[in-house]
């Protein structure tokens, strides 16, 4: 059996409040590997306030994926405010991160993991980052990344016989796509928590993938120079 890749996050509060949580991913497929609770809260029921574009059928799933994965998370942070300063440190593999950051700016890296690698056949398509995971990561590193995934799965297509396209209109569709899962599911969100460090932590990685594909073409533009030993 193949070892699994394991995330670990910590938040430490001023009271001194410590919360931990650990992301077990399957090695080969990225799946994020967690027991499933018997009886998931109703706001994580596929058909409660199901998103727009979600391709899922309720008689196969009857629960939302990514919502039945972030239950047990969304409960602890359900009493919390969004701009309540705590401190959180990354641990992966191969090194460690750590910032003094707000709940949702904190929060928003793990809730990324979360609807990346629990089966959403939306948000799938940003599976591979997770793979490679940079917390709290800047707009430009964010698109460099993005772009170069993308990218590397055009390589796969042409290497299994596909056509691939070599520009990024596809990875604009792709967040198109994203961005009404992330509209939508902060509607269940709010039903999920007394306060708002939840939903204002999905917020915030929303505004931020919305300004990827808006800012992706300066950016690329700017750093071509980089590549002159290739052109």
């Amino acid at each position: 059996m193949s070892k699994a890749i394991t995330i670990e996050y910590k938040y430490v509060f001023r009271s001194g409040m410590v919360k931990n949580f650990a992301m077990v991913l399957d090695q080969t497929t990225l799946d994020l590997q967690v027991e499933k609770r018997p009886a998931p809260p109703p706001w994580a029921l596929l058909n409660h306030k199901k998103c727009e574009n979600c391709p899922l059928a309720d008689r196969e799933h009857p629960y939302c994926p990514v919502a039945r994965n972030f239950a047990d998370i969304a409960e602890q942070f359900k009493d919390l405010v969004s701009h309540e300063h705590v401190t959180v440190v990354v641990t992966t593999e191969e090194r460690q991160y750590s910032k003094a950051t707000t709940v949702q700016q904190g929060l928003s890296p793990l809730i990324g993991i979360i609807m990346t690698t629990s089966g959403c056949p939306i948000m799938d398509h940003l599976k591979p980052m997770v793979r490679f995971h940079l917390p709290f990561a800047s707009l430009e590193e964010t698109i460099f990344r993005m772009a170069s995934m993308y990218l590397m799965a055009q390589y796969f297509q042409k290497q299994d016989g596909k056509s691939p396209a070599w520009n990024l209109d596809g990875l604009a569709n792709v967040y198109t796509q994203v961005g009404i899962v992330n509209r939508d599911f902060a509607l269940r969100l709010r039903d999920a928590a007394k306060k708002d460090a939840n939903v204002n932590a999905l917020v915030n990685l929303d505004c931020f993938a919305q300004m990827v594909p808006l800012a992706a073409d300066d950016l690329l533009r700017e750093i071509k120079p980089y590549f002159a030993a290739y052109l």
